[in-house]
């Protein structure tokens, strides 16, 4: 049978450019060579395009697999051929390379937020993963929160905050005014959070009023737009979800995992810096009753959100109340070799390379499906 040529896109103009990095390596390392032909594509952080060679892919048995600067550029057209996508060029001399199916393996701004979703649509070539709305409804945080609420999925109390509000009332007073708001409205300690963001980037926990402006103002230097949450004395539960190849029926649910930070919190130091960072307990000792609804929100934030492919739903669970509460979603989880999403359908009863498998083939059913749409009246 011929291959399916998988172009992996990784890397990216994002603050998450390094976790990228070796979520690729793991993905390349573990396709099946039986099934798939694998070009790497890596994207630099100045948004410049670099094919890597075959034999790039096959020694991509480090940590991380590197953005080659001196490879051939790619060109992206505006067109699709037809039959067959065009989605690039290289060398931009027309030497066009067909492409089967797309897997972006990159994290945060401009990555997996709809911009990369929304140029494979461009170009009618299948992708893995949520599609535009859902990747950018996920990852906005304050939007995600609001349709989940809205869905009855409870979520800590929190306040979105833009730039331009925080610098006027900054200006005015030092922020002495906001802080003060804070401490009525959701107390002390507080987490400040980029709406855009993954992997904790930028994300800093203000125990009192005089902490907050620093970190917001750190914050800041992420997005334009920044969420001020309630800190709540919670277990970090996390579950993954992967689209069902039969459209009618609902996602699966893996079994929950929990993070447990050796840090104060889960923060980006915790979960890529130090090996020691934090324990993945898999599956989470949680009560049968606990493991029903965990997977009962994680499946309904999916469906809210109107995720497909996959998702990883992250939660918390109150120590005090038991409660559990939406945190965020993330459509395109890590895929390192220590990361959740992968592990936890690992215990669940699909291995690594099975779930790659599982991915690309939703992409292509769902890319069929959509071609048989009606794009014009007759």
């Amino acid at each position: 049978m011929k291959k399916i040529r998988i172009a992996v896109l990784y890397g990216g103009r994002s603050g998450e450019h390094e976790v990228s990095l070796q979520s690729a390596a793991s993905v390349i390392r573990h396709l099946d060579p039986e099934r798939f032909e694998i070009l790497p594509i890596g994207i630099d952080k100045e948004g410049r395009w670099h094919r890597n060679d075959g034999a790039l892919s096959a020694g991509a048995t480090g940590r991380e697999i590197p953005v080659a600067i001196d490879a051939p550029a790619v060109v992206l057209p505006p067109f699709s051929s037809g039959d067959e996508t065009a989605l690039m060029s290289i060398g931009g001399v027309g030497d066009e390379q067909r492409i089967d199916v797309v897997f972006p393996v990159m994290h945060g701004t401009l990555c997996e937020d709809g911009a990369i979703q929304g140029l494979c649509e461009l170009a009618d070539v299948p992708y893995v993963g949520a599609g535009v709305l859902a990747s950018a409804v996920g990852m906005d945080k304050d939007v995600a929160k609001r349709l989940a609420a809205a869905a009855g999925i409870p979520i800590v109390p929190y306040l979105a905050l833009k730039s331009d509000r925080w610098e006027s009332d900054r200006g005015k007073n030092g922020g002495a005014v906001l802080a003060a708001w804070v401490g009525v409205k959701l107390g002390y300690p507080a987490f400040v959070k980029p709406a855009n963001m993954g992997s904790s980037v930028g994300v800093h926990k203000a125990h009192a009023a005089e902490e907050l402006d620093a970190a917001l103002a750190d914050a800041f230097r992420f997005d334009t737009k920044v969420l001020v949450e309630r800190a709540v004395d919670g277990r970090e539960i996390e579950l993954s979800v992967l689209e069902n190849i039969e459209p009618a029926e609902p996602p699966l649910v893996s079994i929950p995992g929990e993070i447990a930070p050796t840090h104060e919190f889960y923060s980006y130091e915790a979960k890529y810096l130090d090996e020691n960072g934090a324990a993945l307990i898999i599956p989470a000792e949680l009560s049968d009753t606990e493991i029903a609804r965990a997977q009962e929100i994680a499946r309904e934030v999916f469906l809210a959100l109107e995720c497909e492919g996959m998702a990883r739903v992250d939660l918390f669970l109150d120590r005090s109340s038991g409660e559990f509460y939406f945190n965020e979603v993330n459509t395109i989880p890590g895929f390192t070799t220590i990361s959740m999403y992968p592990k936890l359908w690992e215990a669940s009863g699909i291995g690594y390379r099975e779930l790659l498998s599982k991915l690309i083939d939703l992409a292509i059913a769902r890319h069929e499906r959509k071609r048989r749409l009606v794009r014009e009246r007759e």
